[in-house]
């Protein structure tokens, strides 16, 4: 059996994976919110941006942590196909999450089946990039510690959608963030506790890309389009606002009518 480092570079690892994590959550829940008080297309488009933010900070979180992971005499590479599969089934299945609490009726039917299908994209997103993992050997679980990992997802998943739909306040909102990315740190480490090696004599060369190679796209790709989410969020006004707007502008004609009456008198 390979002896398995999970924090082979310390806890930089740990620490910058949770920050993702965070961002995407934080990002995950105002597109939620936006999209409740949001109609027609412009409500798709919250819960599709929704989705892809908190699909891509979770990836991001499973991908950054995947950098303290080695295995004692192997390398590690990733199967690129694979790996970008795992992308896409994580925010294809957190998008369906979060369009079942954006349409559904019945809040806590949506919010439990919504919890549970954004639960288990998670899990699979997880458990799919773990088969893109390439070693001289192969990868083995626990079922009973990958039964908790994906119970945490769940778990999770649900806390935050519950959280999405009923947080209103920046602050509080702000904390959720910080505790969904405790519960998604945790799933991905329970995960990882899953994992046993059986090593086999290298034979060959190992295909794939090494973590290294995953930088740069990862760094450029992914963290430009949390950072323009960040700021579209930001900048675009809530609804409140947006009413508010309406309002000073009835206001200003309104008294821009009273002025030519006056006048006219």
């Amino acid at each position: 059996m390979g002896s398995m480092d999970h924090f082979s570079v310390g806890w930089l690892t740990p620490v910058l994976s949770y920050a993702m994590a965070c961002v995407g959550a934080a990002l995950g829940l105002r597109c939620t919110l936006r999209a409740l008080s949001a109609t027609g297309a412009s409500r798709r488009n919250w819960l599709l941006t929704a989705a892809a933010a908190i699909g891509s900070g979770i990836w991001t979180m499973h991908f950054v942590a995947m950098f303290g992971f080695a295995v004692d005499g192997t390398e590690l590479r990733y199967d690129v196909p694979l790996t970008v599969l795992s992308l896409l089934v994580a925010i294809a299945v957190v998008g369906l999450g979060v369009f079942v609490v954006g349409h559904g009726r019945h809040r806590g039917r949506s919010l439990l089946l919504g919890g549970l299908t954004t639960g288990l994209g998670v899990a699979a997103m997880h458990y799919l990039g773990m088969a893109a993992v390439r070693i001289h050997g192969e990868l083995h679980y626990r079922f009973g510690t990958v039964a908790l990992s994906v119970l945490i997802a769940v778990g999770a998943a649900t806390a935050a959608l519950w959280a999405a739909v009923t947080i209103r306040n920046v602050y509080a909102a702000a904390a959720a963030s910080l505790v969904m990315g405790i519960a998604v740190s945790c799933m991905h480490y329970t995960g990882m506790a899953a994992v046993h090696v059986h090593m086999e004599p290298a034979r060959t060369g190992l295909g794939g890309a090494t973590a290294m190679q995953f930088i740069f796209p990862l760094a450029v790709g992914l963290g430009s389009f949390l950072f323009l989410t960040a700021a579209f969020v930001a900048l675009s006004p809530t609804a409140q606002e947006r009413a508010a707007y309406r309002e000073a502008g009835q206001l200003a004609v309104e008294e821009l009518a009273v002025d030519e009456l006056g006048r006219a008198a």
